[in-house]
């Protein structure tokens, strides 16, 4: 099911991005890659994927040191927001 990234894993996505993206174009440069669009959109492809997979790798290294989250299965009802007490 479905779950909110920690902060932990946030940080640590937020920074593998970056330098991953730094050394994607730095490969880039060295192979003779021209400059454009498809250079950009292939540095950000590779950023993402470096940076979503940090951040799945923090994820499951705290849920094996801290154990699996409870997750709710219940979904709240709209009617029941509409009767809490002002």
């Amino acid at each position: 099911m479905f779950s909110l990234p920690s902060i932990l894993s946030l940080l640590i996505s937020i920074i593998v991005f970056f330098i991953a993206a730094w050394y994607v174009r730095r490969f880039l440069d060295e192979q003779g890659f021209n400059n454009g669009k498809k250079r950009d959109i292939l540095v950000f492809l590779f950023a993402s994927l470096f940076s979503w997979g940090a951040g799945e790798a923090v994820d499951w290294s705290l849920e094996k040191i801290e154990g699996k989250k409870l997750t709710t299965t219940n979904s709240v009802d709209l009617r029941m927001i509409n009767q809490i007490p002002k």
